[in-house]
């Protein structure tokens, strides 16, 4: 069955002396499966995993996903398992599957700038030893290499790799990638701002950064276009619309971890080099959400 609907890349709170909110993370994942999300996507780049140490890192997984399940059996966990070393990604995808984990996300290779031959190999060799099902996380503008079209053809073969996150901002390029994978090889958005545009083209759904505020809303977009519900989800996502840009007014997570404090639901606080959300930045961030919120 092809993966589809929203699932939040969750944000990894930390107390201020940067070390993890357990307390905090454990609410936030009560509000998200409360909340309806279909899925949740702990340690992506959301959740500052290049900041986490490896124990750090499997534990979020680990809690995350016991927590989840506690609540709802079918919510579905996509780990964060990516890295640069094969080795790593693998050891850490095993680890995710230990964890109960659903699926790995694992992003391409960043720094080491792999040929199309180099991504293939190392997206075939976790599949082969990695033990979870995975979805390619395609995002050039933080890793510096691209999955080409044909390797990712090529990638779709494999009964192991069953989704890719797709953070181009590429709609031709997206829409050549639904048009030449199978039919239950799912394009999912890496970008909240795509994410009508990317379901009008058969892509299945999202994993998005603003439902780590407003999951409710990100998932009744998802929902309702599936359903064939166009008129609601398209006025759902034409009013949300301005949220998802504020979300990127600085590099992601810090404009998202500043609107959760806001919300109460952890402390503002990012682990360098991260700083925290801009000031000259919180009158115009709050006013949108003031007005996304009226407008509910």
């Amino acid at each position: 069955m092809a993966i589809k609907g929203t699932y939040t890349a969750l944000i990894t709170p930390f107390k201020k002396d940067f070390s993890v909110d357990w307390d905090s993370l454990k609410n936030i994942v009560e509000f998200q499966v409360k909340s309806g999300i279909d899925g949740i996507v702990p340690m992506g780049t959301t959740g500052e995993s290049p900041t986490l140490s490896h124990e750090e890192h499997i534990e979020v997984i680990q809690k995350v996903t016991s927590w989840a399940k506690a609540l709802r059996k079918d919510i579905i966990i996509i780990a964060g398992t990516g890295s640069n070393s094969t080795r790593e990604a693998i050891a850490m995808t095993r680890a995710a599957k230990s964890a109960g984990a659903d699926y790995a996300l694992v992003v391409n290779p960043y720094y080491n700038k792999p040929t199309q031959a180099g991504l293939k190999a190392h997206f075939l060799q976790i599949a082969e030893e990695g033990g979870l099902p995975m979805v390619l996380y395609n995002i050039p503008g933080r890793t510096c290499v691209k999955l080409e079209l044909d390797t990712i053809v090529e990638l779709s073969a494999h009964p192991n790799i069953v989704a890719i996150k797709e953070a181009t901002g590429d709609i031709n390029f997206m829409t050549q990638i639904i048009l030449s994978t199978p039919e239950d090889f799912s394009l999912l958005s890496g970008d909240d701002n795509l994410l009508l545009p990317i379901l009008s083209i058969g892509g299945k759904g999202v994993i998005s950064v603003v439902s780590n505020l407003f999951p409710a809303e990100m998932t009744s977009i998802t929902s309702n276009y599936l359903n064939k519900n166009y008129d609601s989800a398209r006025d759902s996502f034409m009013r949300i619309f301005p949220v998802c840009g504020a979300v990127f007014m600085e590099t992601n997570p810090i404009p998202v971890k500043y609107g959760a404090s806001q919300m109460g639901l952890c402390e503002d606080v990012v682990r360098l080099p991260l700083v925290p959300f801009s000031k000259k930045h919180h009158e115009k961030f709050n006013a949108i959400l003031k007005q996304f919120r009226g407008s509910l």
